[in-house]
């Protein structure tokens, strides 16, 4: 994302821009003290195309990360409105090439029928599911949620869902309907994992 949005005029291409924009990257992420590091990419899911260099770039931040390494991908999200098209298909040989312990997915305001994908993901790699739509306004149901993470467990296999979150920042909602979701998402999770 960040090598499209830059004004490049000494690299000869976007990809050659990315991977030296991750060696910055790479070199300051050692330092930082946090348990988990997520990289965010929201530009990859509309221009699967670039998987490759996009893999490169990523992976030469990720492998720096001392703790836990985790990836972010959505379609997008300026002012609640989805910026990228396309859907998760084209992206399974990315997201199996990267060196992640997890990945957050945008799921809760994408066509149910796209967690089918995420069956192909190596079976090491963490799914983060994506339970509570950040693009709407309405504050989802704890039973809602509960059957998203049932139905994804469905789908995808037992044990396969690692995390439940967003689908990503809540930073153009008001604070009062962002703090209603999270606290949606905490009983939603009791509510599923109290059914098990």
């Amino acid at each position: 994302m960040l090598s499209k949005m830059l004004l490049n005029q000494h690299y000869k291409d976007k990809a050659a821009l990315a991977l030296a924009i991750a060696d910055v990257l790479a070199e300051q992420v050692r330092y930082i003290d946090a348990e988990v590091i997520q990289v965010d990419e929201a530009n990859l899911p509309g221009a699967p195309g670039e998987w490759e260099w996009a893999a490169e770039a990523v992976n030469r931040v990720l492998r720096a990360i001392p703790p836990t390494p985790a990836v972010h991908l959505c379609f997008g999200n300026y002012g609640g409105q989805t910026i990228q098209k396309g859907n998760w298909r084209h992206l399974n040989r990315y997201l199996n090439t990267l060196h992640v312990d997890h990945i957050v997915m945008e799921n809760a305001h994408r066509p149910a029928q796209e967690l089918e994908v995420f069956k192909d993901l190596r079976p090491d790699i963490g799914f983060g599911l994506g339970v509570v739509d950040i693009k709407q306004t309405m504050i989802e149901s704890a039973e809602n949620i509960a059957r998203a993470i049932e139905r994804a467990d469905q789908v995808l296999g037992r044990s396969r869902i690692k995390y439940i979150h967003p689908d990503c920042g809540f930073w153009m909602l008001k604070r009062s309907i962002a703090d209603g979701k999270i606290r949606a998402l905490v009983r939603g999770r009791d509510l599923y994992e109290g059914s098990h």
